[in-house]
């Protein structure tokens, strides 16, 4: 199912008294995007404040073990609303997880790309990342998120098919090419 026919299939009726929604009605396809696309900024700044305010109060470590939690939690969510909006079944394989990959907020928001795609595997490249971009704007550090990516991808690609194994190809604070910041393959085992 389309999202345009998913949002078709909403009778404006079953949402009277929800202003924000009945707004949405009236709105262009293009102020929409724009809404998707700020709405995933927002989540961003969100989720980046919340972060730094846990390492301001605990420190890095810290930090990073309940960021890794929320993850674990959030990415199984994510992974399972996409399907339902694509009305996806769990067990789809690779095509699945990669068509999933298009439609998380990180994939509104960031530059990405799915390579070496077959069957049974595929390499999952994020070439421009919001977070660690303008950390390095700002001259510091790249973020050290491979804990929290591994649990994050894992969780993700699990959800999708639970015979997806997930590997780590590169991620801060590892070593990394310059034409991205992490990579993670995936692949179908029987």
């Amino acid at each position: 199912m389309t999202t345009q026919s998913a949002l078709q299939e909403v009778e404006p009726a079953t949402v009277a008294g929800d202003e924000g929604i009945q707004l949405l009605y009236s709105l262009s396809k293009e102020e929409l995007v724009r809404i998707i696309v700020d709405d995933a900024k927002n989540w961003l700044a969100h989720d980046g404040v919340w972060f730094q305010s846990l390492e301001k109060k605990h420190g890095m470590d810290v930090a990073v073990e309940i960021d890794t939690d929320a993850w674990r939690l959030f990415t199984a969510i994510e992974a399972k609303r996409i399907m339902e909006r694509l009305g996806l079944k769990p067990g789809g394989g690779i095509p699945a997880l990669v068509e999933c990959l298009k439609h998380r907020f990180y994939a509104r928001i960031n530059l990405q790309q799915c390579v070496e795609v077959t069957e049974t595997r595929a390499v999952f490249r994020m070439i421009d990342c919001r977070v660690q971009s303008a950390r390095k704007r700002k001259g510091l550090a790249d973020h050290p998120c491979k804990s929290v990516g591994i649990v994050e991808y894992s969780g993700f690609a699990s959800a999708i098919d639970p015979r997806i194994k997930t590997r780590c190809l590169a991620c801060p604070p590892d070593e990394h090419p310059e034409d991205f910041w992490c990579a993670w393959e995936f692949t179908l085992s029987d």
